[in-house]
């Protein structure tokens, strides 16, 4: 008797489990959207579904769970659901990190001041409060340089609500030393720069200069070519940088006089950090420039710019492209940047 109370028990209990495994069960509200933080355990989500009506009880799930194995496997996330579920699909979901994932996109060429400002804004990123300051950051990221400019890859980042903006600017800056590592290594032979950090200098400096990816070896080419004959970089972009906010849109000659150490028309060689983010087409021409005599070049208004190997053939070509526009307004140096008078 008592052995058949036991197995009619048993096989109850048994049904109830396939039963409560397999068939879907209504959602509260299509879509119903669920955030699971990190951290949160089998039990915790538990009773997080049953609160919110999703699960008729709590004990069954919790079940299934340890018996699959699954209650160290749950993955924090957004997730949204459309359509019913059953228990084991909703694990199946909660284990696997089927997430609706939102996403920070960094820019080529933007600014770390842009950077921070973008995923400050993002109200799905959890930032600090107070903002901590560039070197409060970097000490966070164990980044040992002395500025965070030009450390991060720019590309679209995906994230989970719960996740910082430091977790995205660590990604970032993964992501450029594995990509500034590897273009190092198969570097071309001979060129001017002691460490991969010069090199990022240098694509920096390329990406706020042209974004026409045929010219960027080129402008590349043009650079290493005035490095290697001592001749100063005279590159608009830099001295927009050092300047700050004291730039108002439109470089003026005083611009050019007014030392700072981004100013590449008062001091030699390369500024001391990158002045943007830039992209792998800008660390690729850094790294392999293209064969070139030239050693000027200057914008010719329509998003391009003419090369020139000598300095006879670059007043020509300011005076082709340039000097009208100069004409109408004398007191501006116009943009984009013009390689001139070593």
């Amino acid at each position: 008797m008592l052995r058949r109370f036991w197995t009619s028990a048993l096989t109850g209990l048994l049904l109830w489990g396939v039963w409560f495994a397999l068939i879907p069960q209504p959602l509260p509200q299509v879509p119903f959207e669920f955030d699971l933080k990190s951290g949160s355990t089998l039990r915790q989500v538990a009773h997080s579904l049953q609160a919110q009506h999703v699960l008729w009880e709590t004990w069954s799930f919790i079940a299934m769970g340890r018996i699959l194995g699954r209650q160290t496997h749950i993955k924090a996330g957004s997730y949204a659901w459309t359509q019913p579920m059953s228990a084991l699909q909703l694990l199946n979901r909660l284990t696997a990190g089927d997430t609706q994932q939102n996403e920070a996109r960094l820019i080529e060429g933007m600014s770390f001041t842009q950077v921070r400002a973008l995923l400050e804004s993002n109200p799905q990123l959890h930032t600090s409060s107070p903002p901590q300051n560039d070197r409060d950051i970097l000490q966070q990221l164990g980044l040992p340089y002395a500025g965070p400019e030009g450390l991060f890859f720019p590309d679209t980042y995906f994230f989970n609500p719960g996740d910082s903006e430091l977790d995205v600017l660590r990604r970032a800056a993964r992501a450029m030393q594995v990509r500034l590592d590897q273009a190092w290594a198969q570097r071309a032979a001979d060129l001017p720069y002691q460490t991969p950090y010069q090199a990022l200098i240098m694509a920096s400096i390329i990406e706020k200069e042209s974004a026409r990816a045929e010219e960027r070896p080129l402008i590349a080419g043009v650079f290493i070519n005035r490095l290697r004959l001592g001749m100063r970089l005279q590159t608009d972009p830099t001295v927009i940088y050092g300047l700050g906010s004291r730039y108002q849109g439109n470089l003026h000659k005083k611009d050019l006089l007014f030392d700072t150490p981004y100013n590449t028309y008062t001091r030699p060689g390369l500024p001391p950090t990158p002045i943007a983010m830039p992209g792998q087409a800008a660390i690729d021409a850094a790294l392999h420039p293209a064969p070139t005599k030239a050693l000027y070049f200057v914008a010719k208004g329509d998003g391009s710019h003419q090369f020139s190997d000598t300095l006879a053939q670059h007043n020509q070509a300011v005076q082709k492209y340039q000097l009208h526009h100069a004409q109408l307004n004398p007191a501006l140096h116009q943009e984009p940047s013009e390689v001139s008078h070593p």
